[in-house]
């Protein structure tokens, strides 16, 4: 029972800020492109400096060296996932035209919006590795394979483009990772004022996050959340099968507990965020994808004190 409360502690916090930028939305203190210069702030500014920050001052290099070997377990976890997913798009009958989208989010999860928030609340920096670890995996996952699923759904002919897609695969968060892995395996020493410049912000990581979720959420608006089959299939697969497919992968395995926590959190999060940004662009069901972003962020905050609390 007091996993269970100190869950919801961590899940209240995030909640608070969610709150806050829905508010500050629903009073209109935010634009229609404030959403997306936010999320551009984080990805490529705080979340990249937050990673170097991090990495260079609670991590040695003998704890990364033993990281390497643990990108096998989402990997498989993701792979099984999409192998579900398939079958469960022909058994409920998804309609062709947003079969691809209902496959790409049933096995891609939101690892840094919401993921890397939870993570840190509950576990705090120590968490960091392994969310990295699974976000490295889930986005390369997302930009090949659940791109193109979506963009199958759209109009015109799918086309590999391996400079785009490298570029979205190797994105600021994770260059900011490898760059704090280097620095870290170097032993170079950063100067006083620029470590003190990623810490402070890297720490807008967080809150600026749970206000990009928040208006994510108004913008969809509450009122438009649905329970069909198109829905429930993405909640089972995100919240049930997921972090069931990464226990058992794990049950047996001699890792740390840690890392097992962490893993199986990451893969119960929610729909990933860039879902109805690719649907638009490829013209698939974007509206669809929104509602999903919101509809499984809302459960998330009741699923994840229950997982806590089950993985404990």
């Amino acid at each position: 029972m007091a996993v269970f409360f100190q869950s919801i502690q961590g899940v209240l916090v995030i909640l608070v800020m969610i709150a806050i930028g829905y508010s500050l939305a629903s009073a209109k203190w935010f634009t229609d492109k404030s959403g997306q210069i936010i999320a551009r702030i984080v990805t490529q500014v705080a979340l990249p400096m937050y990673m170097v920050n991090t990495i260079t001052q609670d991590f040695t290099k003998d704890e990364l060296g033993r990281l390497l070997p643990d990108i096998k377990f989402p990997i498989i976890s993701m792979l099984v996932l999409f192998a579900i997913s398939v079958a469960f798009a022909r058994v409920l009958a998804i309609r062709k035209n947003r079969r691809g989208l209902f496959q790409s989010m049933f096995f891609n999860s939101n690892t840094v919006f919401v993921g890397l928030p939870i993570n840190m609340a509950l576990f705090g920096t120590k968490s960091l590795p392994y969310v990295l670890v699974y976000y490295m995996i889930n986005t390369t996952f997302f930009w090949t394979l659940g791109t193109y699923l979506i963009q199958r759904d759209g109009e015109g002919e799918w086309r590999f483009d391996i400079k785009t897609t490298l570029a979205k695969v190797f994105s600021p968060p994770l260059l900011g990772f490898v760059l704090g892995v280097l620095l870290v395996v170097f032993r170079i020493q950063l100067p006083t004022f620029i470590a003190s410049d990623l810490q402070y912000v890297g720490s807008l990581t967080v809150p600026l996050s749970m206000f990009f979720i928040g208006i994510a959420v108004q913008r969809a608006g509450l009122r438009n959340l649905k329970v069909n089959k198109y829905s429930l299939g993405i909640l089972f697969g995100r919240f049930i099968l997921a972090p069931m497919v990464m226990f058992l992968l794990l049950w047996k395995a001699d890792v740390p507990i840690l890392m097992k926590q962490v893993f199986i959190l990451q893969s119960a999060m929610p729909v990933m965020t860039n879902a109805p940004v690719v649907a638009s662009l490829y013209g698939a069901d974007a509206d669809y994808a929104a509602i999903m972003v919101t509809e499984s962020t809302i459960l998330s905050l009741i699923v994840v004190p229950i997982l806590m609390t089950i993985i404990n």
